[in-house]
């Protein structure tokens, strides 16, 4: 109390000086600054007696251990959404690169058939060559694509639980919000993976007519060697 009591003598010292201080119509230069030092010097003093005596204040919680929990509990479906969402777009991104290249081995490996018979030892050896390379590629994005599918299935069952959660603390808005994500982002992966699908559907159908052209050429070349041996046997007589 006593230093409240000082606090106030203070305040009523600094108004007088103030008073004074700018009642003055041409205050000398010194004695601006000599009244300058006594008010810093003032507020200085104040200062330091107000901390000293510093009158605690009783806050009012609002905010009961339920609201607390449903707004963390919203937090997580929040970051949840926002894994699973970038996830998603990785494996479908990744699903597409992974089509994009299987449809590019398919038009080589038909190309060579179409050209089977017809192309030098060198353009053979070429065309394999650059077949070889996009079989690699095709190996590279699968991988890929399972390295993103892991991925995404780990941000799938975090949201299932984050929204079990938020379900549990009452925060029935954030739930159905992530549930409903899931349910988009599922979709969307389906109708990606029908594509990837479709595609290694028709690579498995260009490999059987593969398997199924060079036998018949291989036979025809065989079949033509056989007919002409007797030929260059009967020449040589």
């Amino acid at each position: 109390m006593a230093t409240l009591k000082r606090g106030t003598a203070y305040f009523s010292y600094l108004r007088s000086s103030a008073r004074v201080l700018f009642s003055c119509k041409k205050p000398a230069v010194h004695r601006l600054g000599k009244w300058t030092n006594v008010l810093y010097t003032s507020i200085a003093s104040l200062t330091a007696g107000s901390a000293l005596c510093a009158v605690p204040f009783k806050q009012v919680d609002t905010l009961s251990h339920d609201s607390l929990i449903r707004r963390a509990a919203s937090l997580v479906t929040d970051s949840s959404s926002t894994f699973l969402s970038q996830t998603t777009l990785a494996l479908i991104d990744a699903i597409t690169e992974y089509s994009k290249a299987v449809h590019t081995l398919i038009a080589l490996q038909r190309r060579y058939l179409t050209s089977l018979g017809k192309l030098s030892p060198a353009e053979e050896d070429s065309i394999w060559q650059v077949i070889l390379g996009q079989r690699a590629e095709v190996n590279d994005r699968h991988d890929e694509c399972k390295r993103f599918e892991s991925t995404w299935v780990s941000a799938v069952k975090m949201c299932e639980t984050a929204a079990e959660a938020a379900y549990t603390s009452g925060a029935e808005h954030a739930s159905i919000t992530v549930r409903t994500n899931v349910q988009v982002a599922l979709s969307q992966v389906e109708e990606a993976q029908k594509l990837s699908a479709d595609a290694d559907k028709k690579l498995a159908e260009t490999k059987v007519m593969e398997i199924e052209r060079v036998a018949k050429y291989a036979a025809a070349q065989n079949n033509h060697d056989e007919e002409e041996v007797p030929e260059a046997y009967l020449r040589e007589d």
